[in-house]
């Protein structure tokens, strides 16, 4: 649920999924394109285990036409099992989220479980997985190793999640995924915080607003 009062409202996104598939690498790429009114800088802590031991933090914000401050904090997940504590709680209360998958075939069980683990991180501290704004990135399509576009979608046919392919690393598909997000992250939430009728947002300033583009 959003922290909200008279004057803000705060959105927290979550990106999910196993070591190494790219999760920082999208808040990095995402730092360096968008230019909403209010960005803070990445916060990073890392170890030589895994890259992100704690999270990484990107806050971008926007003034809503009713003088409403919208804000978002991006968030990364540590991947590796052993921090699943952390992982808890870095996605409590989190109002959307990201899954980045490896696209590379080799880490297709990893990719699974790791989704697992959302769900069953999503039941632990008490957000409904059902209701829970999620996109679906499947990154590092560039390796010749990747699972083909065609076969990713064949198996995610029946899942109601939209998907993006990425490059996380040249930003191919980093934008349109948090775009994605913020358009399910908008439908959700719109007339609960009175985002349209109250505030004079609809879903492209919103998205556009966080981006830092035009609507």
């Amino acid at each position: 649920m959003p922290e909200s009062d008279p004057r803000h409202l705060t959105f927290k996104l979550v990106y999910y999924g196993p070591a190494q598939s790219g999760k920082t690498t999208n808040l990095l790429r995402l730092h360096d394109q968008l230019a909403p009114e209010m960005k803070g800088e990445v916060m990073t802590m890392e170890t030589k285990d895994d890259r992100t031991l704690f999270f990484d933090l990107l806050p971008l914000g926007f003034r809503a036409p009713s003088g409403l401050l919208i804000k978002f904090r991006l968030f990364t997940v540590p991947g590796q099992v052993a921090h699943d504590g952390t992982r808890k709680a870095v996605l409590s209360r989190a109002d959307g989220v990201v899954f980045v998958a490896d696209a590379d075939r080799a880490q297709e069980t990893n990719n699974g479980e790791s989704f697992q683990s959302l769900a069953d991180n999503c039941a632990r501290v008490g957000i409904d997985f059902n209701q829970l704004p999620l996109v679906v990135q499947f990154n590092k399509c560039d390796l010749p190793t990747a699972t083909p576009e065609s076969e990713v979608r064949g198996r995610w046919a029946s899942a109601p999640w939209p998907l993006v392919f990425s490059i996380a690393l040249s930003g191919q598909g980093v934008d349109s995924t948090l775009a994605t997000l913020l358009r399910s992250v908008y439908r959700r939430f719109a007339e609960e915080y009175g985002l349209a009728s109250q505030h004079g947002l609809d879903e492209a300033a919103f998205v556009a607003g966080a981006m830092g583009q035009a609507a």
